[in-house]
């Protein structure tokens, strides 16, 4: 856990109220842009869109996410590929 202890978890309030008016299970996304916000109990089963600088990233609560951030489920790099002839020879050996 990044924070010490006696600060407590980052846990983001506005998203507390949100989901306190949502039934567990429901689809609508809350949309949120706080990547630093502990997942608590409270959270399980609900759908967030985590921005991740570009676009919302639909993420499900799960009870193994607890504890975690809401900015883990949604990586903000995208991987292409590596460059070089390496890379050409491996492609072409695939087609």
């Amino acid at each position: 856990m990044a924070r010490s202890l006696k600060k407590g978890p980052n846990v983001n309030e506005r998203l507390l109220k949100k989901i306190k008016d949502l039934k567990q299970g429901d689809k609508t996304v809350v949309k949120t842009w706080s990547r630093a916000a502990v997942i608590t109990p409270d959270m399980i089963g609900f759908n967030f869109g985590v921005y991740n600088g570009k676009e919302h990233i639909s993420v499900y609560i799960t009870e193994d996410m607890v504890g975690h951030l809401l900015g883990e489920f949604s990586p903000t790099k995208k991987f292409i590929r590596h460059g070089g002839k390496m890379q050409r020879e491996t492609e072409k050996g695939k087609k």
